[in-house]
């Protein structure tokens, strides 16, 4: 069923999704589009030109993927996805990333990012900021899916969101447009298994217990689906355009 609820009358009603990997879509916020009345249209970073999708006037949402911001020696692709963000994010389009899609907005407003001091890989609860107004707030008491190995500073310009044990820099928005977080709120409970087979490499070097992370799945995951529609509501509601 689509939902009544305007959001926003002047959002174009298509939204454009940069993915890094196959597996790591919109998930479940895909869904919560489709509700909303809005079509989803995929890039693949690497494939596609991604021209088109960073100059949209649009929402864009930036995918997460294995790879880091800084290996752009070997993913080439990288640059020119890098300087496409630096002028979208100077334009204030609406721009939503997560987690390598976090990095590289971080990055494209001058922040380092780099390899952390421990892969955080599994379900935990986030601690908020007292940022007015937090996007987050839904997430106050509910556990979020880590998954990264890099981190980045905060961009100077940013207001922070959210930290978690292991890393200060979580989540960051800037004015009302472009929002960035370092966690997934997107992967559905049934998903997740897909997750586990792409990067059982790197579980493994990590040796992360693969029966509990997808345990903890099916624990936590059906409160932060219904959160994480909570979260994408707030921002589409009070986007600035």
């Amino acid at each position: 069923m689509i939902m009544t609820t305007i959001l926003h009358p002047n959002l174009p009603k298509t939204v454009y999704a940069i993915q890094h990997l196959a597996f790591e879509d919109l998930g479940a916020l895909e869904d919560v589009f489709y509700q909303y009345g809005f079509r989803v249209r995929y890039f693949d970073a690497g494939v596609d030109d991604l021209s088109a999708a960073l100059a949209y006037d649009g929402l864009v949402i930036i995918l997460g993927g294995p790879i880091g911001v800084y290996e752009q020696d070997d993913y080439p692709f990288l640059v020119d996805e890098i300087s496409g963000l630096k002028q979208r994010l100077a334009d204030n389009k609406p721009t939503l990333g997560i987690c390598l899609g976090a990095q590289l907005i971080a990055y494209a407003l001058g922040a380092q990012v780099y390899a952390g001091h421990a892969k955080e890989i599994g379900w935990s609860s986030l601690s908020l900021s007292e940022a007015s107004h937090n996007p987050l707030a839904a997430l106050g008491n509910t556990a979020v899916l880590h998954w990264h190995g890099d981190t980045f500073d905060l961009p100077a310009q940013a207001e922070l969101l959210a930290s978690s044990e292991l890393y200060p820099n979580q989540a960051f928005k800037i004015g009302q447009n472009i929002l960035a977080f370092q966690f997934h709120i997107e992967v559905a409970e049934e998903d997740l298994e897909k997750w586990l087979i792409g990067h059982t490499c790197e579980l493994r070097k990590a040796n992360i217990n693969i029966p509990q992370l997808r345990q903890d799945n099916h624990r936590y995951a059906p409160e932060l689906m219904s959160k994480s529609a909570e979260v994408l509501k707030h921002y589409l509601t009070h986007l600035n355009i």
